[in-house]
């Protein structure tokens, strides 16, 4: 019986001491209250978050549904936070392990907050349509990473605080590191730099079909801070440091109003005169008179004998579409290249093609 009586008053004097003075009663007491937030917290997630999407789908702008999306993980930390810090209320801890609970509680609730500030930048752009329209959609998108980089530089400096690390001297060290990092990645920035006058100078945007010469010609998928990832007609990927487009002309094939036709056609030195002002005139007739074409000061066109070459005579032709979409031009390049043909057929013409006559002379 005795053995029984020391066993019980052991298991009763661990029970009261516990972990670092806080006994077994509390100790269960915090874990049954935080498991009943973690429920609350799937409860919120389930009810409370679902239909809260369900409204804001129904409504006409799209500020809500991104607030909503993008305070979703903030939200369901919060029953995690409150669920934690009064538990360890309920807990009596001894002297440092009580400081060490505090900071715990004090970083988690810097945590929540940093982490609903860098969640609502983004939804926040939805307000202000006007700056998206003076620096653009992309540079917009690089304003907001970079202020989300510094909200998580901040929270991680606040979190550190707390614990009594000093950012300062981390600053000052990163700061001479910066410099050496900086003398030996020159291209990097240069690449940055220039990433930031595309955009500002709104050179082209993703979706658009640009040429760079001798470098690329694509559709624009991602303007990066180093580089840019253009689709290329192949369905390759090609990533393009952005300093090519700042050192080298960009053509932006997206923004061009009326597609152009430029061709010369070579008719044989056989031709007569009145053969050439045929062609010539029902050829223009055709162009001023068809609705593909744009007639105009700013498109204007030309019908006209060019020159003559080693063995044809040139007629060159030009004009412009009305249309702005590459599948529609090649559609008027084929019934405008299918109506020359039959004009030059008709007055009894044809096409030349490059040849050489050899004259053999007699002795």
């Amino acid at each position: 019986m005795n053995i029984l009586e020391n066993f019980k008053d052991l298991f009763l004097e661990i029970w009261q001491k516990g972990i670092s003075g806080v006994n077994f009663t509390q100790i269960g007491l915090a874990i049954a209250i935080f498991l009943f937030f973690l429920l609350l917290r799937g409860l919120i997630a389930k009810f409370i978050l679902q239909r809260l999407k369900n409204y804001v789908a129904n409504t006409s702008n799209k500020f809500d549904d991104a607030l909503v999306k993008a305070s979703e993980g903030p939200i369901k930390f919060i029953p995690i936070v409150l669920g934690i810090f009064i538990a360890t209320s309920y807990m009596e801890f001894d002297g440092k392990m009580s400081n060490f609970v505090d900071n715990i509680n004090r970083s988690l609730i810097t945590i929540l907050i940093f982490w609903l500030i860098h969640q609502i930048v983004e939804p926040i752009t939805f307000l202000i349509k006007r700056v998206e329209e003076l620096l653009s959609k992309d540079l917009l998108n690089w304003v907001i990473k970079a202020n989300k980089i510094l909200i998580i530089f901040f929270g991680f400096a606040a979190t550190l605080d707390i614990w009594g690390i000093k950012i300062a001297p981390i600053i000052a060290g990163l700061g001479l590191f910066g410099v050496a990092v900086a003398l030996g990645a020159q291209d990097l920035f240069k690449n940055l730099i220039s990433g930031v006058l595309v955009l500002v100078e709104k050179r082209f945007k993703i979706g658009d079909w640009i040429y760079v010469e001798g470098i690329i010609e694509g559709i624009v998928e991602r303007i990066g801070f180093r580089s840019t990832v253009i689709r290329k007609f192949d369905k390759s990927i090609a990533t393009i440091p952005n300093a090519s487009f700042a050192e080298n002309a960009v053509v932006n094939i997206s923004e061009t109003t009326n597609w152009r036709i430029s061709w010369i056609i070579t008719l044989q030195y056989n031709s007569t005169v009145d053969q050439l002002k045929n062609i010539r005139e029902q050829i223009e007739k055709f162009i001023t008179s068809s609705e593909d074409f744009k007639i105009g000061e700013e498109t204007e066109h030309a019908v006209r004998i060019d020159k003559f070459s080693d063995s044809s005579i040139d007629m060159y032709v030009r004009c412009f579409t009305v249309t702005d979409e590459w599948s529609e031009w090649l559609k008027i390049k084929e019934r405008l290249a299918v109506k020359i043909k039959e004009i030059v057929e008709s007055n009894g013409a044809s096409f030349a093609f490059p040849s050489t006559s050899i004259y053999v002379e007699k002795k």
